[in-house]
């Protein structure tokens, strides 16, 4: 197939945003309505990328629009296009006023429930313009998002990214992981309570494939112990100090945010070999935009509030 030439002036900005409107919305009258646009004219907008790029990058089918292999593709640029295009608008306003803009922070659970409140409190506090979006999902679902610059930083505990090129990280505090259940938990009436004796009871753990999982089960392993069977898989914070609180159920949580809830507390069961380092991950090849920076820098003063106190 021959290379396709896109700097030729036939493909147009409203054409990445026509394909990237269709994809999210999944059909062609979503999109127009959503980009407050006439049926035909998206549709005909459709066809001219398409004799583009010489390739179909939707079909039709019984729910809607599906995007083709060329269509998963295009889509995928035009995203990281766009994404760099708001980006680009951002600095030259952050550059000219410093008073205005957008960042968006993909959080995981540490940091989550003290640090990153105190920094968004802090810089609203600063810069009162400046609107924070945040994000909650697993760290593998949120790196392809921060690469494509659709998220300025992900905060949490810091994964290891040695076959991800493209990222670095900074260690904002160090944090234990404590295996917590509620003040009135009868494990808390066991002798010598060790991890074994833990596994009478459920479990709420983080979902698979995520790094705090792969070490906790490492932890049961290295002790000769199956991982729980059973379990509840959750990420969201609140969902997790909920099910403590209320039922026998244990679980990992970071110490400050165990602290945030005086009805659940650590049990005396240490997690020694799970990594502690919490932090930010950023992309190595992009400067942060001005409203990404004043947030990294706030983080960095809640940070060493919290170690100081």
């Amino acid at each position: 197939m021959r290379a396709i030439d896109l700097l030729n002036g036939r493909l147009k900005l409203r054409h990445l945003v026509l394909v990237v409107a269709i994809a999210d919305h999944g059909s062609v009258l979503r999109a127009a309505e959503h980009l407050r646009l006439a049926q035909p004219a998206v549709t005909r907008s459709l066809r001219e990328v398409e004799g583009v790029l010489g390739v179909e990058l939707f079909t039709r089918g019984p729910r809607g629009m599906t995007p083709t292999m060329f269509g998963d593709a295009f889509v995928e640029h035009a995203r990281a296009v766009l994404a760099e295009l708001r980006r680009a608008g951002e600095r030259i306003s952050g550059l000219a006023d410093g008073e205005v803009g957008t960042v968006t922070i993909g959080t995981l659970l540490a940091g989550s429930s003290v640090l990153l409140p105190r920094a968004i409190a802090a810089l609203k506090r600063d810069r009162p313009g400046i609107t924070v979006i945040v994000q909650e999902a697993t760290f593998d679902a949120q790196v392809p998002r921060l690469l494509d610059g659709e998220i300025d930083l992900i905060l949490g505990r810091l994964n290891p990214i040695g076959d991800l090129r493209g990222l670095r990280q900074i260690t904002l505090y160090g944090e234990p992981v404590r295996l917590v259940a509620r003040l009135g938990h009868p494990a808390r009436s066991v002798p010598d309570l060790g991890l074994a004796d833990l596994l009478a009871y459920p479990w709420v753990l983080p979902l698979e494939r995520t790094a705090l999982r792969s070490e906790l089960e490492q932890v049961f392993r290295a002790g000769g112990l199956d991982p729980p069977g059973d379990l509840v898989e959750c990420t969201s914070v609140l969902t997790v100090r909920t099910l403590v609180r209320d039922t026998d159920m244990i679980a990992a949580l970071p110490e400050l945010v165990a602290r945030t809830d005086a009805d659940i507390a650590p049990l005396p069961v240490p997690l020694e070999t799970v990594r502690r380092q919490v932090g930010v991950t950023l992309p190595a090849r992009r400067a942060p935009t001005p409203s990404a920076r004043l947030m990294l820098d706030h983080l960095r003063r809640a940070a060493a509030e919290i170690t100081a106190g």
